[in-house]
């Protein structure tokens, strides 16, 4: 196992920067996620770390040890690609083996390390069989074992489940969880999917245009989102954000939207008249179908049956907002529903930078 470091990490394509001056630090033993979406350089950066890229400057280290300029083979790692790039004429065993061949391991030593992976992975019944012969699943736990049978300091896998149907991606993440729980191996995983981060992930990095947006565990960015993309990209629903105005009165400062005003607690760098985002998650919403202090009415526009839960699209003024409620609560397109928001549930965010505002710390007594 091992610690990667990349330091200072940028990566050009003619005109094109795919990676701006990335820094990072894995953890031995740590299942570290690249999550974003398309053409964010999460691909890349896992490419250059494997040496299946040149980095244009930055350095990379595996333990101690810099492996900016050497081969991928010279770097103790193993891939698993999205492809599973399996050898369709080779069976599930050579596949596996293949590796170790090319490294001249003693049979005996290839077959007792082949054994032991394919029956962590539960395919030690496949071992006679060609691709062709395999489901989906099955061909992607044999790119898993053809990996792990190497031994690799650190395990790269790009997108390894996109190819995969919804169930079989649910079983594969759950193996996947277990094994790096027996393995204690250091992985790092590439994926657009913010539920595969959420579930695998020790800990997040969230690319955007190049660079990491915001970095740490799954539950801190859901909750507490750097920046209004991240707020946006993880969670489905994604993060509501309404927008409003700062506004003093006799009382403090307000938040004025569509025509209320709540009270704003004390925040860095915000002064009347800024433009503010509120920032809330569709469960965090207490829902009530009667007036009280502090709540807004809002519209209901679109109630969608999801099983275990409605979801509720609504409208607040101009603005709209999306809520859950149980699906015994009777609730119809054209009924006023009266929201209010949790302070402690609240994420603030600075409407022109879209970056969050952090609360100020409480006076000390």
């Amino acid at each position: 196992m091992a610690r990667v470091r990349v330091e200072g990490v940028r990566k050009t394509f003619g005109k094109v920067i795919a990676l701006r001056d990335i820094s990072l630090t894995v953890e031995d033993g740590e299942f570290y996620v690249l999550l974003g979406p398309s053409g964010c350089g999460k691909t890349t950066l896992l490419r250059c770390i494997a040496g299946l890229e040149r980095v244009d400057r930055g350095r990379i280290f595996i333990g101690e040890r810099e492996v900016t300029g050497l081969p991928p083979r010279h770097r103790n790692i193993a891939m698993v690609f999205q492809s599973y790039a399996v050898f369709p004429h080779m069976k599930v065993y050579d596949n596996i083996a293949f590796g170790l061949r090319m490294r001249r391991i003693p049979e005996m030593e290839a077959r007792r390390r082949v054994a032991r992976v394919a029956a962590m992975l539960q395919i030690e019944d496949l071992l006679d069989r060609y691709p062709a012969q395999l489901s989906g699943g099955q061909r992607q736990r044999v790119a898993v074992a053809r990996a792990l049978v190497m031994q690799p300091d650190v395990l790269l896998m790009d997108e390894p489940l996109s190819n995969l149907d919804a169930l079989l991606r649910l079983h594969a993440r759950a193996e996947l969880k277990r094994l790096h729980q027996e393995t204690g191996m250091t992985i790092i995983y590439v994926t657009h999917d913010q539920v595969e981060a959420m579930s695998l992930g020790d800990r997040i990095a969230v690319m955007r245009e190049g660079e990491i947006v915001q970095v740490d565990t799954p539950m801190r960015i859901y909750e507490a989102p750097a920046t209004v993309f991240v707020g946006s990209f993880i969670g489905n629903p994604p993060m509501n954000f309404l927008h409003g105005v700062v506004e003093e009165g006799k009382d403090g400062w307000f938040f004025a939207l569509e025509g209320h005003r709540l009270p704003l607690p004390p925040l860095r760098e915000v002064s009347p008249g800024q433009s503010l985002l509120l920032g809330i998650r569709a469960e965090n919403i207490r829902v009530d179908e009667r007036p009280h202090a502090e709540a807004l009415p809002a519209e209901v526009m679109v109630v969608e049956p999801l099983g275990a839960q409605w979801l509720i699209t609504a409208r607040i003024g101009e603005q709209f907002i999306k809520l859950t409620l149980p699906p015994g609560r009777p609730v119809a397109p054209g009924q006023t529903l009266w929201l209010s928001f949790p302070i402690e549930a609240v994420r603030w965010m600075d409407a022109r930078s879209g970056r969050a505002i952090r609360e100020l710390a409480p006076a000390a007594s």
